[in-house]
């Protein structure tokens, strides 16, 4: 065999990041057909590996190529090669089985159906017209239905359905769109739908029988519930009034907005303002749910009880080929245009993927299930994001991005960190990444903790993370922390605990990029966060780097009166406020009228003795004070539906972007010392706001400007504190975290006035400001290379 020859050359090629699941092997092959290049590619546990012989220019042009042009659904991370002995075997170029060992590679989210495919499904001359289940190597199903690496079919879901001869034939084509694409199928060999009426129901129509008589449900009014990509759905038309409300009451989903499933954006244009950057995150391959401003004639298709009380509708584009066929293909009968698509699961409950536990855990809300056989592997609920000031800002991260990565900025140790208690995931690290799982849920029931159990399980299999270090929050009530402790103990793991700010605020440094050199000034707000001092924190400012951090200024104490029923009726939290400040609760204002003089009576002596009265300096709660003192919201039935509601009254008021508007109106805090320390934390102290929003109220001012003043003024308080610490520190970062900056007009009004004085503004783009963020920073915090506990 000759090793060497003049003018030709032989490398072996490592390419790794997403590079499973995404066509990446066909495309290699074909560039070498292209390239005239012999040898060989597989895929192992580090990624793509590859070795190609030929002419040396044209080896270097391939090994360029292989990383500048990949395919639509890779992300390459990075391409090794080096020069190994030439074979000259004249065998062509092969595609060989994939290996295991040691390693570690990228597996792709889930990923919409792709243009090509639906074509392809409404072709009647194409042997998979109205298959429910077309996918080829660059859309459909990944993340849920990979059992473990390397990609292969046998290690899918996939795995039960044989191929037919033709899929077999297109698997193999390398001019085939599905050459090597694993989850392959057709009507004649692939997964199949069935319609049934309950759990005593052994099933009734069958695929295309099946799509047809769940249209014909949904169009009279029912609620079907539907399998898709990563669990169930609960299905019915947004146009029906009664429909929506009977979903509503059988969900127990009280005013909670739902998600909507649009055919096409022509109809999401007609019914919410789309603008460049919705278009695009609705068109993309991720689909996910985008919060859109309905326009005033939405009302005419969509429901009032879809999502009442929001100036938002949560729009999504068919993103499996079940939900382009239950809106129907051209020529199928009348069917609704506008579908609710709502988790299937009872209200606290994870969502449900299971085909046995969907008839008996969905009984009673749904009419009628149309399931499939393809196993769900692993829970993924859909994403929602909405754009701020421009740019993605994301509010659940999941499906379509979960399990990509987020680069470091620092190396981590390997670990787990297992985020909070609401709007729960987690997050596994080693080295120079970290995979932020899906969306697990609020941690209040066992089946969710059995649920997030079961997922830590699979991501750290598929990111070959093995934890040497369990990371979670302070608080010692949490859930997830008591899992932690359990588990560090089970498994003879370090266990680390992150103040719940700190970890807000190191998630949003993380996202962008920050090594931690340098402190930044880090605007944490939220409902609720354990404190140092064991109070409740959530109005914070704090100078932090990934080390640590120095409490800078925070909102004024209050007591929270009762807990979690402060939480639930805000005008507990606005009397309780209003008694803080020294302002009566006259009869007049809304939110003393939403109590009962018996209950005010109870509640003032409470207040008096400080019993069941934790101290809080919550943003998130002040919010539901001043909206319940606006009149806007008295009780809540989901979380952070005051201050949501508190939001869309002060845009009813507003003209223009926030930090532009000049009415010289708004409300202002007291920024005071509490001693002659000039490094004690300064206190925001809101009861000028208090005062003027209550002589406003008294005076007949209407809830929109009382809400947009009140906004106005939490803009002003954050330039001002940034300022005060600017002058005092020299920094000149600021990083906006935690869950009130899902508020859009709150996020756009902070940004654009610290950017115009001159501060560089961080703002997450990659993971949610909200809890669903925390555990990158908790990761990052606790698991660096030389981080102490």
């Amino acid at each position: 065999m000759n090793r060497t020859a003049p003018g030709r050359e032989r490398r072996h090629v490592t390419v790794t990041g997403v590079v499973q699941g995404v066509g990446f092997r066909p495309f290699v092959y074909a560039l070498a057909q292209e390239l005239g290049l012999t040898g060989w590619v597989t895929n192992d546990a580090r990624g793509v590996e590859a070795e190609v012989e030929g002419p040396a220019a044209t080896v270097a042009e391939f090994c360029t190529r292989i990383g500048t042009r990949p395919p639509p659904l890779a992300v390459v991370e990075s391409v090794e090669h080096r020069a190994v002995p030439l074979e000259n075997d004249g065998s062509g170029f092969t595609i060989r089985p994939s290996s295991g060992g040691p390693g570690r590679t990228l597996v792709s989210p889930d990923t919409a159906t792709c243009d090509a495919c639906l074509g392809e499904l409404a072709d009647p001359a194409d042997r998979r017209h109205r298959h429910p289940f077309i996918t080829c190597t660059h859309c459909g199903p990944r993340f849920t239905v990979v059992t473990s690496l390397p990609y292969d079919r046998d290690r899918t879901t996939m795995a039960g359905f044989p191929m037919c001869a033709d899929c077999a034939r297109e698997y193999a084509d390398p001019a085939d769109r599905r050459f090597h694409a694993q989850p392959i199928a057709c009507p004649a060999c692939g997964p199949r739908l069935t319609l049934r009426t309950g759990p005593d129901d052994p099933g009734g129509p069958r695929d295309g029988e099946a799509l047809a008589e769940a249209r014909r449900l949904l169009a009279a009014g029912a609620v079907v519930a539907v399998k898709g990509i990563g669990g169930y759905h609960l299905a019915c038309d947004a146009g029906d009034p009664a429909a929506v409300r009977t979903l509503r009451k059988r969900k127990n989903r009280g005013g909670k907005p739902f998600a909507v499933l649009a055919g096409s954006l022509e109809t999401v244009r007609r019914l919410a303002h789309v603008g460049p950057e919705e278009r695009e995150l609705l068109l993309g391959p991720r689909k996910p749910v985008v919060l859109l401003r309905r326009r005033a004639r939405a009302g005419d298709e969509i429901a009032a009880g879809v999502a009442p009380g929001s100036p938002d509708l949560g729009f999504m584009l068919p993103y499996t080929p079940v939900h382009r066929l239950l809106l129907g293909l051209p020529g199928d009968p009348p069917g609704p245009s506008v579908l609710v698509m709502t988790s299937g699961n009872r209200s606290g409950e994870p969502i449900v993927t299971d085909d046995a536990e969907a008839l008996t855990r969905l009984a009673g809300l749904a009419d009628a299930w149309l399931a499939h056989d393809r196993p769900i592997h692993v829970p993924c609920d859909d994403s929602v994001v909405r754009v701020c000031a421009g740019a993605e800002l994301p509010v659940r991260r999941s499906r379509g991005y979960a399990p990509f990565p987020v680069a470091l900025p620092v190396p981590v140790v390997p670990a787990l960190a297992v985020g909070g208690d609401l709007k729960n995931t987690f997050c596994a690290g080693d080295g120079r990444y970290a995979w932020l799982s899906a969306h697990v849920g609020d941690m209040d029931d066992l089946a969710t903790l059995n649920a997030f159990e079961r997922a830590t399980g699979h991501l750290t299999e598929l990111t070959a993370v093995e934890p040497r270090l369990l990371v979670a929050d302070r608080h010692p009530g949490y859930r997830s922390t008591q899992w932690a402790r359990r588990a560090a103990g089970a498994r003879g793991l370090t266990l680390r605990q992150v103040q719940h700010h700190h970890a807000h605020v190191a998630s949003a440094m993380a996202e962008h990029g920050l090594d931690g050199s340098e402190p930044v000034i880090g605007v944490a707000f939220d409902g609720t966060g354990y404190g140092d001092d064991g109070a409740v924190w959530g109005g914070e400012v704090l100078l932090a780097d990934y080390d640590g951090y120095r409490r800078f200024a925070h909102l004024a104490y209050v007591p929270l009166p009762g807990g979690d029923a402060a939480v639930r009726n805000p005008y507990r939290m606005a009397l309780s406020h209003l008694r803080a400040a020294g302002l009566p609760w006259h009869d007049g204002l809304p939110c003393a009228a939403a109590a009962t003089p018996e209950e005010r009576r109870l509640l003032e002596r409470q207040l008096e003795r400080g019993l069941n009265c934790v101290p809080t300096s919550s943003m998130g709660r002040l919010f539901d004070a001043v909206s319940s003192l606006a009149g806007v919201c008295h009780r809540v039935e989901y979380e952070a539906q005051a201050a949501m509601e508190l939001e869309s009254a002060a845009l009813d008021d507003l003209a223009g972007p926030l930090a532009d508007d000049e009415r010289n109106d708004a409300y202002r805090f007291m920024l005071r010392s509490v001693c002659q320390d000039p490094w004690a934390p300064l206190i925001a102290d809101p009861a000028p706001v208090l005062a003027a929003a209550v002589a406003d109220v008294r005076a007949g001012v209407p809830a929109g400007p009382v809400a947009r003043r009140f906004h106005r003024a939490v803009v002003g308080l954050v330039l001002e504190v940034c300022t005060v610490a600017r002058e005092r520190t020299g920094l000149g970062t600021v990083a906006l975290s935690g869950g009130v900056f899902c508020n859009a007009l709150l996020t756009e009004g902070c940004g654009a006035v610290l950017e115009r004085d001159g501060f560089t503004v961080l703002r997450h783009h990659r993971v949610p400001p909200n809890d669903g963020g925390l555990a990158l920073g908790q990761l990052i915090v606790a698991a660096r290379s030389g981080a102490t506990p």
